[in-house]
């Protein structure tokens, strides 16, 4: 017997398909393409589709390409291909030595009922297009295992981070090919010398470097003739997109809460910061002083791995921007010296026991 759907819930599916390349295609999509784990983040820029994909294992095993792509909202059809590898980790056994290959994709955007949406189609490896005949099986959802850049555009994109000028910003990052992560990591880039930076606080050796884009002070227009100069200020929000990202250290936390104290590492000279826990603003306008600006965290409330940042709201009268924060966890005191400047931003990640 066949079954017929019913009006309401072609209607419900003609409405979604109708508003996908508006907000619904940008989101998180996981699944898997040519039978290996994917998660893709996508985000619709004007007539055209951007992100990053992850093909992966587990969290500390995959490989990450920067995406390209295009949305027909004619017959909702997705296109979108591997472009610049970012990343990998851990990555040999995702696939054999040799066939790194990236793929190109094509999918249709469907919606079989309620809030479900899928990408179904097929790949094939992107200097291949004519084998294209491998499965893509992708589902829509709300949570994601890998934290980047882009997360703040999708979970802010229908609340004004779908400025397309702010998409290009980060687009700069991502399409721009790092610097091998082996390489900062064994020194090949050492944190620039400054005057608050002593042995003592000098960044560790095993910090991780993100390619940053040069637009990161706030931009200044001459003046014309007769007019004042016009100097626009980023908000924290494009700071952290912006500034690359420096991994300082890596604490192990459990028990219910943590405890978080922030102070001036240095003469008091009116820093002041913004603090992101995974690509969420959590709090700004923390002035430093030798006083501690504390917070607590439910560990009932954080992932499995948390990254928490420290933007430069300024670098006070003797740059760079400095602090001592100390963890508080189960009555243990963990110190990190964090810097930040114009340019990026410290890095504390928490991984729970």
């Amino acid at each position: 017997m066949k079954i017929h759907p019913s009006p309401l819930l072609l209607f419900v599916c003609i409405i979604i398909a109708a508003s996908a390349d508006a907000q619904l295609i940008t989101g998180y999509w996981k699944g898997k393409i040519d039978r290996k784990n994917v998660e893709i983040k996508i985000i619709k820029n004007g007539d055209s589709l951007t992100g990053t994909s992850y093909y992966y294992e587990s969290s500390n095993n995959y490989r990450r390409y920067s995406i390209k792509g295009y949305f027909d909202s004619r017959d909702n059809s997705v296109v979108w291909w591997d472009d610049i590898l970012v990343d990998e980790k851990g990555s040999k056994r995702i696939s054999p030595a040799g066939r790194m290959a990236p793929y190109l994709s094509t999918a249709d955007f469907n919606c079989p009922g309620g809030t479900k949406m899928y990408l179904d189609g097929t790949a094939g490896l992107k200097d291949k297009t004519e084998e294209q005949n491998r499965p893509v099986a992708l589902q829509n959802t709300d949570t994601h295992t890998f934290n980047d850049e882009w997360d703040y555009v999708i979970e802010n994109y229908t609340s004004g981070a779908n400025d397309p000028a702010l998409i290009d910003s980060i687009g700069k990052l991502v399409f721009t090919k790092p610097i091998p992560v082996e390489l900062t990591a064994m020194g090949a880039m050492p944190p620039t010398p400054s005057s608050k930076t002593t042995a003592s606080t000098a960044a560790p050796k095993n910090q991780v470097f993100v390619p940053v884009t040069k637009k990161n002070p706030p931009v200044q227009t001459m003046p014309e003739p007769g007019k004042e100069r016009v100097v626009v200020l980023l908000t924290n929000q494009q700071k952290f997109i912006t500034r690359s990202r420096q991994l300082m250290q890596e604490i192990a936390i459990g028990g219910d809460s943590i405890e978080l104290r922030f102070y001036d590492n240095a003469e008091v000279d009116g820093d002041s910061i913004a603090i992101f826990l995974n690509n969420k603003l959590l709090y700004e306008h923390i002035r430093l002083t030798d006083r501690p600006y504390s917070i607590k965290l439910a560990l009932t409330g954080l992932q499995e791995s948390n990254e928490l940042a420290m933007v430069a709201e300024n670098l006070g009268s003797i740059p760079p921007n400095t602090s001592l924060m100390v963890a508080v966890v189960n009555g243990k005191h963990y110190e990190a010296r964090l810097e930040s400047t114009e340019q990026s931003s410290a890095v504390i990640r928490f991984v729970k026991k």
